[in-house]
């Protein structure tokens, strides 16, 4: 095939692709967030204790991570295109499977199934937004879908536990299977392919020493270990909160719901307020900016827990600075980590994708042991705690990066 044109103007029919695939990224992150307030029927049904429920985060986040080394790569050789359609099949016949466990020990390993549908959300999809947008349009896409994108974790709580007080749990995963067929049907019609396939393209076995050569990369690793720090709170409270508010604090399933809206209403609230900063400020200094909600509101929520009566106010009003910061800080870092490392950008994503996702299963595990050995207490330390490992590896990282951004400008100068 001939080279991809690439768009420099956005009209509503040029954003059906991209609108298509943040409705698939939307079902992909519903299939965690809508599933963990059903996580209480689950362990019921199948009569286990409660430790289960973080661990299905736990499960589904080491799914993505198994992938994307290969998701990524397999696109560059034989097509954007047949890999992301093929993948949103494969997630959609893995969300119908929830029909046929009976055990947790098989709705555990189907849930790192159904994350395998993350691998090909970054290292496929987003690969091919960059690539189908010239640069500036890219940057506006990107941003308008990650607005989209957000409210998967705000609404689904919210809407798991609704779902749930009047219709089987397993209902959840048909609901995310039918929005993942609209998905499937908007890409087979407007996905556009990115990819000259018909040019020569290095054997897949070479892939091991590109991605060797990253993890050799001291200034890719260091900015890819940003993410996951900056993620960790916000991940670990959606394993823990249907436990620290449900079973600890006694809320029902729909206020559990609806006092996570706070703190992803933060999180939506943080990327808007960077769309506004990107042009105002230089790229990283909203990441600085960030760091100050993000710790502070951590040290409310522990403060709160340990002196007040009404602790679920403080941990909500504590994530929400934090998601706030998050917001300003991870759209600028993952763009510095993916623009660490000269090696081609389609593995730099899925290294990305693999390595972080992996992350997020260590970090939950470590809040789930502390959640086990501390309670509400040992939940908040261990957020603080990984804030201030963020800001102690992010803040050199960013002002590394800011200037070496600003060196051009100075030389023209």
């Amino acid at each position: 095939m001939s080279e991809f044109t690439k768009i420099s103007r956005l009209t509503p029919a040029r954003m059906l692709f991209p609108l298509a695939l943040v409705l698939f990224e939307f079902a992909v992150y519903i299939a965690n967030d809508m599933a963990q307030p059903a996580m209480l029927r689950v362990v019921q049904e199948f009569g286990v204790g409660i430790e289960w429920v973080p661990m299905a985060m736990t499960a589904f986040l080491l799914g993505g991570a198994l992938m994307p080394w290969l998701t990524g790569p397999l696109s560059d050789r034989i097509g954007r295109r047949p890999v992301l359609l093929g993948g949103v099949v494969y997630f959609i016949i893995a969300c119908l499977a929830t029909y046929l466990v009976s055990s947790i020990e098989a709705f555990m390993a189907l849930r790192v199934l159904q994350g395998v549908g993350l691998c090909f959300i970054n290292a496929v999809g987003y690969a091919a937004v960059q690539e189908a947008f010239e640069e500036k349009t890219a940057v506006k896409v990107t941003a308008l879908m990650a607005n989209v994108a957000l409210i998967a974790p705000m609404v689904g709580p919210l809407a798991g536990a609704a779902l749930i007080e009047f219709a089987p749990w397993r209902s959840c995963f048909l609901f995310i299977a039918g929005v993942s067929l609209l998905a499937l049907l908007g890409l087979w019609w407007k996905m556009p392919e990115t990819v000259n396939v018909g040019r020569t393209r290095a054997p897949l076995r070479r892939m091991g020493g590109d991605y060797l050569a990253l993890l050799a990369d001291r200034r890719f690793v260091l900015s890819l270990l940003c993410i996951p720090l900056l993620a960790m709170p916000l991940m670990g409270w959606i394993a823990l909160s249907p436990v620290l508010l449900v079973e600890d604090l006694g809320m029902s399933t729909v206020e559990y719901g609806l006092w996570q809206l706070p703190v992803f209403g933060g999180l939506i609230a943080g990327n808007f307020a960077l769309v506004l900063l990107t042009e105002r400020l230089a790229l990283g200094r909203s990441v600085l900016l960030g760091m100050w909600p993000i710790v502070g509101g951590l040290v409310l929520m522990l403060c709160g827990i340990q002196f007040s009566s009404v602790p679920h106010i403080y941990m909500v009003a504590g994530m929400s600075l934090m998601a706030f910061g998050e917001g300003l800080s991870f759209a600028v870092l993952y763009r510095f980590a993916l623009m660490a490392s000269t090696v081609s950008k389609g593995t730099v994503s899925a290294a990305m994708s693999m390595l972080s996702m992996a992350g997020y299963a260590l970090g939950i595990e470590l809040f789930r042991h502390a959640y086990i050995a501390g309670g509400m207490i040992g939940f908040a330390l261990m957020s603080l705690l990984t804030s201030l490992l963020f800001v102690l590896v992010a803040r050199p990282r960013v002002r590394h990066a800011m200037k070496l951004r600003a060196a051009p400008v100075v030389q023209a100068a």
